[in-house]
């Protein structure tokens, strides 16, 4: 059985999403490539790969940061979690600082329904799952000037003439897609991470140099605003 026909049988609890399984694995492919590179790049840093980030940590911090602002979550256990995870350098304390937040999504059977006369199924889903941690992950890192996030999403989906592009440039609070978003803009009131999206697969390789650029840019990001010799 083809992956999208599997994709698309899941919806039936029959097998799990094996396209997205896959792919994820690339993703990690393309992660070991950029710690790799990070490694070789800064001797001595300290990095940490986190697969989630609770709630009750977010808000925790947020507190901290902004006392005059009120913050709630429900359940201890509730978390955030990228398909490619958190990426952090380390200070001399251990505390934490994003460098990479990555996810991956694989959208669209609508090809193999057309291939065999059947008619469209509704898009969307992947986006707007995706929505909901770009939230999070935003407010989580209000303080900073930068917003390490990158989205790789493929599939019949997100064709030119596809409207569900239009949902992820308004995730990505109206920037263009294809392109690298670090630095906030506007006084940081737009933290709006970069979006790749297109309908061939992306590749380790591909995910890795756009995954590293982001991630190099946000170790010198801290070095700067933190000092370099706090994180040796």
């Amino acid at each position: 059985m083809a992956k999208k026909d599997e994709l698309r049988n899941q919806r039936e609890g029959t097998i799990i999403n094996a396209t997205s399984k896959r792919q994820e694995k690339e993703l990690d492919k393309a992660l070991v490539l950029v710690c790799e590179r990070l490694l070789q790049k800064f001797p001595g840093i300290k990095l940490k790969h986190d697969k989630q980030w609770l709630l009750k940590n977010v808000v925790s911090a947020l507190k901290e940061i902004f006392p005059e602002i009120d913050f709630y979550y429900y359940h201890d256990t509730s978390f955030m979690k990228p398909d490619g995870g958190i990426l952090n350098i380390c200070d001399k304390d251990d505390s934490k600082y994003p460098i990479l937040i990555a996810e991956k999504k694989n959208q669209g059977t609508n090809d193999l329904r057309i291939a065999e006369g059947k008619g469209k199924q509704a898009k969307g889903n992947a986006i707007e799952r995706l929505g909901k941690n770009v939230i999070g992950f935003r407010t989580a890192l209000l303080q900073e000037s930068i917003f390490p996030f990158v989205c790789f999403g493929d599939g019949c989906d997100f064709a030119d003439d596809s409207s569900i592009l239009d949902r992820v440039v308004t995730i990505a609070m109206f920037g263009r897609l294809n392109h690298q978003y670090l630095h906030n803009a506007a006084g940081s009131r737009f933290n709006r991470g970069s979006f790749y999206f297109r309908v061939q697969e992306w590749t380790a390789s591909e995910m890795a140099e756009i995954c590293y650029s982001i991630s190099e840019k946000s170790v010198y990001y801290y070095y700067s605003k933190y000092d370099e010799t706090s994180f040796f």
